[in-house]
């Protein structure tokens, strides 16, 4: 019988509360702890922080504690990444998969990457980030030049229906709601650059997928566009007068010999009634691979009737949860999308579960 692996969920907010029923889901895991961010959360049971029966494990603030439990891996779901809490872990022994980028610290690059690393190499662990996107459809698309016998391209485009995301800060900051603007007005860069400084963790999926393909780029471009509503919009949390910003298409393209190679789109929207009469597609992810032969998959995801809004973030958190076992198995260090894999879920366990016996 596998050896279950003992994991720390760290934080319970939207996503690390989604993981952490995953943790308790799988057959596969045990439950070792529970680090609680905010003092109100400390001392309550793992159960009660995510909708599940009591657990008998309460969260705790106290990382030395943490770690003296010599479990396998940490889960690590925080808001905001936090070098003084991941380098201890890591130093530990600990692996982390976590579904923060690590933005908030200037992302896994130049002094913050060899930082993790050198905790990695003291601890023989390993680091792997991932999610829905960052994550589990980079690792789908890489997969799929497998039956390729020459690529020339490799495109993921998410398409989103954003307006049941309510988040006012988000999308003020997106620019939602604003007029455009003239191209070479001083408003219009402006929005450009917020719209860089969000969209820059897809930037990191250019990145790994070319790591993983062993392409060589000469330049990763930003690029962005915003589409207006062709009347009044009121979602009931957020208003966009007719001729305002309600959707943009923007990401990242990696470039070879001035040519696209592989680029990252994204396409998310408040409204469909665009003045510039865009197509959205009604699939949330397009993967397209030009080559001898070319692919093309669209995937769309249809959730439970239960689910909420934010039942949606199960998709960035069971990637995670899901590739514990193999981020155990792979070598140590920060993890790459070959060195990992795809990760799946434990199906066959689940059937054996629900069969009478």
């Amino acid at each position: 019988m596998m050896k279950k692996l003992r994991v720390i969920q760290w934080t319970t907010g939207k996503v690390g509360k989604l993981s952490l029923r995953g943790i308790l889901d799988d057959p596969r895991l045990e439950l070792a702890g529970v680090y609680a961010h905010s003092e109100s959360k400390s001392g309550t049971d793992a159960g009660a922080l995510c909708n599940r029966p009591d657990t008998g494990i309460t969260a705790t603030s106290d990382i030395d504690a943490l770690i003296a439990l010599k479990a396998d891996t940490v889960l690590y779901t925080p808001f905001e990444a936090n070098l003084d809490h991941v380098i201890p872990l890591l130093e530990s022994g600990l692996d982390v998969v976590s579904t923060n980028l690590f933005l908030n610290i200037g992302g896994i690059r130049g002094d913050v990457k060899e930082k993790l690393a050198a905790a990695c190499e003291r601890g023989g662990s390993s680091l792997y980030i991932t999610g829905i996107n960052p994550g589990w459809v980079n690792s789908v698309v890489t997969a799929i030049t497998a039956i390729c016998r020459d690529v020339e391209y490799v495109g993921t485009t998410e398409s989103a229906d954003c307006s049941v995301y309510e988040s006012v800060e988000t999308w003020s900051f997106l620019g939602m709601g604003e007029h455009p603007g003239e191209p070479s007005s001083e408003a219009h860069q402006d929005l450009m650059k917020r719209a860089h400084d969000w969209l820059i963790l897809f930037r990191d999926v250019v990145a790994r997928i070319g790591d993983a393909l062993e392409i060589a780029y000469d330049d990763i471009e930003f690029f962005c566009e915003y589409a207006t509503a062709s009347e009044d919009v009121d979602l009931g949390w957020f208003k966009m007068d007719k001729g305002t910003n309600a959707a943009l298409r923007g990401g990242w393209n990696g470039k070879v010999g001035g040519k696209t190679v592989v680029q990252m789109k994204v396409v998310w929207y408040l409204t469909k009634k665009l003045q510039e009469g865009w197509e959205i597609d009604e699939d949330q992810y397009h993967l397209e691979v030009k080559g001898d032969p070319s692919v093309n998959v669209k995937m769309r995801f249809t959730p439970p009737e239960h689910w909420g809004n934010h039942d949606w973030d199960t998709m960035t958190a069971l990637p995670a949860v899901n590739a514990l076992f193999q981020v155990k198995a792979a070598p140590s260090g920060i993890l790459g999308l070959r060195d990992v894999g795809l990760p799946h879920a434990p199906v066959g366990e689940w059937m054996r579960a629900r069969m009478p016996d």
